[in-house]
This record gives C-alpha cells, structure tokens and sequence, in this order.
C-alpha cells in the first residue's frame, strides 16, 4: 500500500483491491485510521451479517449504546 499525501490518494495492492473491492470508507478510531471496505449492496451486505442474529433490534440498539458509552468514557 501506499499513499500519496502530495494529491490525496491510497494505493492498493492488487491483491487487496480482488479480496475487498475498490470502495472504501476511511475511519478514524483511537488514533488510527482504518480503512472499511463498502459493500455493492450495503443493504445486502447487513442482511447477510445479521441474518443468524437472534436478538431484537430493541436489544441490539441498548447494547450498541452501552458499548458507545463505555467507549466514550475511556
């Protein structure tokens, strides 16, 4: 990989690119940048990440915000 800070750009290996695709979102997360790749179909891509998931989503949301609280008060 390499990154070109003159204009802005990341390059990915070829490799890289075959295996997650060319769109990604960059992220910052304590301190570091993380790139994640984006699906075709984000819509798709939840339902097939969720779909052995036996919680509700009114229990998916509180653990979701316990998590960010927790993270918040690091």
């Amino acid at each position: 990989m390499r990154v070109d800070a003159a204009d802005g750009r990341i390059y990915l290996p070829k490799s890289l690119r075959e295996e997650f695709g060319d769109r990604f979102e960059l992220v910052e997360r304590e301190g570091r940048l993380l790139l994640i790749p984006v699906a075709d179909d984000p819509l798709a891509a939840l339902r097939e990440e969720f779909r052995n998931v036996e919680a509700t989503a009114e229990e998916l949301a509180a653990a979701a915000e316990e998590e960010a609280l927790e993270e918040a008060g690091r």
